[in-house]
Order: structure tokens, then sequence, then C-alpha cells
């Protein structure tokens, strides 16, 4: 009795915490643009000043329609005329200038639609030979640092566990690495669960 009770616990673990943990994680971070946000809004448009409750999600939904916005007025030549002057602004400003450019790349690079940043996972031998671990490609190496090597290499980078944020840029020469034939998503996976999950190839997960 009190084995098929333990079971039936570990059942209902497994079935509900991927739930609730989701729901959990939704709701904490429309609340957190909700706390950020909705106070910033002008009070005779704020809907919350006029009704006997707080408007869930107002934060995000202003936050996306400002966002849309915002890409609308850029888009068009008056747009990104004052975008340029905003730029050449912050360009003169000694400490700020070098987070802004290097934001600014980061995400052009990410967001494009025929980037190759985090595209691929890859396997490769790391900290020593012997010892694999799963990486996903940026792009090849370029610059000053392809003219030192002179060989073909790969910007590698190897997330951690459980926090795949966080992690370590590798220079690996292309021969060196060996592409997994898997979904980027499946991989991460692999790597927060740290092993748990096992990763399968896209023909098994179709």
């Amino acid at each position: 009795m009190l084995a098929k009770i333990k079971n039936y616990l570990l059942t209902g673990i497994l079935v509900t915490a991927p739930v609730v943990i989701t729901f959990w994680i939704v709701i904490s971070l429309v609340r957190l643009f909700d706390r950020i946000i909705t106070p910033i809004i002008p009070l005779y448009i704020n809907p919350n000043t006029y009704l006997p409750r707080d408007v869930p999600g107002l934060g995000l939904i202003v936050l996306v329609v400002f966002l849309v916005i915002i890409g609308f007025i850029a888009a068009n030549f008056f747009g990104s005329y004052i975008l340029r002057k905003t730029e050449l602004v912050i360009n003169k400003i000694p400490l700020i200038k070098v987070f802004y450019k290097a934001i600014k790349q980061i995400l052009e690079t990410i967001l494009k639609n025929n980037s190759k940043a985090f595209r691929e996972a890859v396997l490769m031998e790391y900290p020593r030979k012997g010892v694999w671990v799963i990486g996903f490609t940026t792009g090849e190496v370029k610059g000053v640092i392809k003219e030192k090597v002179k060989i073909q290499m790969v910007n590698v980078f190897v997330p951690t566990t459980p926090n795949p944020t966080s992690g370590f840029l590798l220079l690996v020469p292309k021969s060196q690495i060996k592409p997994l034939n898997v979904k980027v998503d499946d991989a991460i996976k692999t790597i927060v669960s740290a092993g748990i999950i096992p990763l399968n190839s896209k023909e098994n997960n179709n």
C-alpha cells in the first residue's frame, strides 16, 4: 500500500509540476512587466485608474504596442534619420557607447533572418581530450584572430548547467567539432537537466 501511494505521489508530481512551474514563470514575468511599465502610463489613459481592479498583463501589452510603434517609426525615412542622430549622440559618450555598440551588434546578429548564431548544436572535446561537451555555434572566426591562426575556426558557446545563459566562448578548429542532428531547444533541455533528458536526433523526434 505504501509503495502504491509513493508511486501515485511521484506520478502526481511529474504531471502537475511542469504545468505549475510554467504558469508560475509566465505569471511572474507578466507581473514584473506590470510593476515596471504600468506606473509609467499616464493616469488619464491608464484603465487601472477607472476600473475597480487592475488589468493583469497591461504592462506587457503596452510594451508590445510600444515596440511595434517604435519599429514602424524606425522603418521610415524620418524615423531612420532620428535614429542616426541619436546614435551619433550616444557614440560621443565614452562608457555608454561601448555597451550600446556591443548590445546592438549582438542583437542584430542573433535576430536577423540569415543569422547562423545559435542555429546548430555541436559536440566537441573540452576541457581535455576524451571529455565531450555540447556547444552552440555562433559563426565563423573572422577578423584579426583568423589572420593570426591561419586556419578555419568556429565560435562555439558552451553553456553551463543548470543556467544556460552563462558559459564559455571557445574558438575551435572546424575540423574538431561534430555537428549534432538535433534541435537546439532539445539540446538546451539536455544541458539544463544535467543530462537527465536524453538528446534524440531530429528524425526520432518527428
